[in-house]
């Protein structure tokens, strides 16, 4: 029992002379190689290793898509669950901090009946028992003396949990923007698509009118005329679900701003061509990149409270001390609550301490090594899938630019094709079926470069989103995120 005695004063000594927290001190990870480099798949001509600005959908100069941002970013559901989520780890951040001071309790009371201890006296005395009314007034204060560090811990894993979650916010953030662009744009797109659908249907429509005459005049076959009237019906078929597509997109938006369908912006299905990038796509460099991706910092943030965490365990195979003190009184009189005759006080230390059976203590610790062990794999993870998702949406831009390109080329060489049959057959030197087939090549080929201004505005989107723009507000960065 002395050697037990001594054992507590001397590690009450060392916390005392030591004055920190048990457990590891939290560093952030190193870079992983190669992380900082710019990006591979940078092309210069197309791209700028520029930082992109925090509200990058204002590159299109679109008014708007800016009005729709603005809308999505006060009204989404999803947002507003993220920000209960932040104010709710807040709140626990602040539970924590409570640790730092006196707790403070105070009781009052008043009883009638007998007391055993009165009754007692009173049977001494030769007095029968009475029955009495009893008060009592407490307050209490007690305070941790938090010499190795369980409270200072557990302050820095909530503090750490609450960053966590302000990037998810971030993150949610990120997707709001990146989805009400998107849904946008291809309301925009599929208004372009149907605009060229239905220039394409006036021009088989014309050809058709005229296929008809001439064989009126005896110049074509039926086959003729039955085989223009076919593509016809084969472009007039194709509008019908590139309008419903269009509305589809309009109430992903509409959901995304968080209104009901029947107060959907009608007004955008006049929209017939997708916001255009006037300059080069801003990218920056992989360093840039994972500090600006709320995901990457999400991680980092978990891996410092996990490592917190450690700490906090560690601190449970120390004792705890409490001081207490405590002041009031009891009474049969309740104007004798703060007399002599009442009076009770009391001050005093507490420990508590579990010892020398520490085996649950440690396993605590070893599963808490094992989270932040497991929090620093999954930080790696996210560095390796934010590089990647980067790398694989510049390299799609990329490739969409080039396709765009060459669709541009064969449309020209289409209509090209087509004028000079058109004439040619309206003088008899090429057949109806040569007329037919430059036809469906124009038409085809007007669909194609169509589609790829929908898919050309989509991969653009997906790299601004990849590179994690979007969540910065004007207080946000002095405050949230130190």
């Amino acid at each position: 029992m002395k050697r037990a005695a001594t054992f507590i004063a001397l590690a009450l000594l060392t916390g005392l002379i030591a004055g920190c927290a048990v457990g590891p001190n939290y560093h952030a990870p190193p870079p992983m190689p190669g992380s900082q480099q710019p990006l591979v798949s940078l092309q210069p001509e197309i791209e700028s290793p520029a930082e992109p600005p925090a509200q990058w959908w204002q590159l299109y100069h679109d008014a708007q898509l800016d009005a729709l941002l603005a809308d999505a970013f006060s009204a989404n559901t999803d947002l507003k669950a993220a920000e209960a989520n932040l104010s709710a780890a807040r709140s626990v951040l602040e539970a924590a901090k409570v640790g730092l001071y006196p707790q403070t309790g105070a009781e009052a009371g008043a009883v009638r009946g007998r007391d055993a201890i009165t009754d007692e006296i009173l049977e001494i005395d030769g007095a029968p028992p009475q029955t009495i009314w009893l008060f009592d007034a407490v307050l209490d204060v007690s305070y941790e003396v938090d010499l190795f560090g369980h409270v200072r811990r557990s302050i820095q894993a909530s503090r750490a949990d609450a960053q966590s979650v302000a990037a998810a916010r971030d993150s949610v953030r990120i997707t709001v923007a990146a989805e009400t662009a998107r849904a946008y744009a291809q309301v925009c797109a599929l208004g372009e698509e149907l605009a060229v659908a239905r220039r394409s249907l006036d021009i088989v429509s014309n050809e058709s009118r005229i296929t008809s005459d001439r064989h009126e005049a005896g110049a074509n076959s039926q086959f003729d005329v039955v085989r223009a009237q076919g593509l016809v019906a084969q472009v007039r078929a194709g509008i019908p679900s590139l309008m419903g597509q269009r509305r589809a997109a309009l109430f992903s938006l509409t959901a995304l701003l968080g209104r009901p369908p029947s107060r959907a912006p009608l007004e955008l299905e006049s929209c017939e061509r997708p916001p255009q990038l006037a300059e080069l796509l801003p990218v920056g460099d992989g360093t840039t990149l994972l500090r600006r991706r709320p995901d990457v910092r999400q991680a980092e943030r978990r891996l410092a409270a996990a490592t917190a965490r450690i700490g906090v365990a560690t601190a449970d195979l120390y004792p705890r001390i409490v001081l207490r003190a405590f002041v009031g009184g009891a009474s049969s009189q309740i104007n004798e609550l703060g007399t002599n005759e009442g009076l009770t006080w009391g001050v005093g230390p507490a420990v508590s301490w579990s010892f020398p059976n520490q085996a649950g203590t440690r396993a605590r610790i070893r599963q808490a090594k094992a989270g932040a062990a497991a929090a620093l794999a999954n930080f790696d993870s996210v560095v390796l899938q934010a590089l990647k998702e980067t790398e694989q949406s510049l390299a799609s831009y990329g490739a969409e630019i080039e396709r765009r390109e060459s669709l541009a080329e064969a449309q020209t060489d289409a209509e090209r094709a087509f004028g000079m049959a058109h004439d040619q057959f309206l003088a008899g030197s090429v057949s109806n079926l040569d007329l037919l087939t430059t036809e469906q090549v124009l038409v085809a080929a007007n669909a194609a470069v169509a589609g790829s201004d929908a898919a050309l505005i989509q991969d653009q989107i997906a790299v601004f989103k990849a590179l994690g723009g979007g969540w910065q507000r004007a207080k946000m960065a002095r405050q949230e995120h130190r």
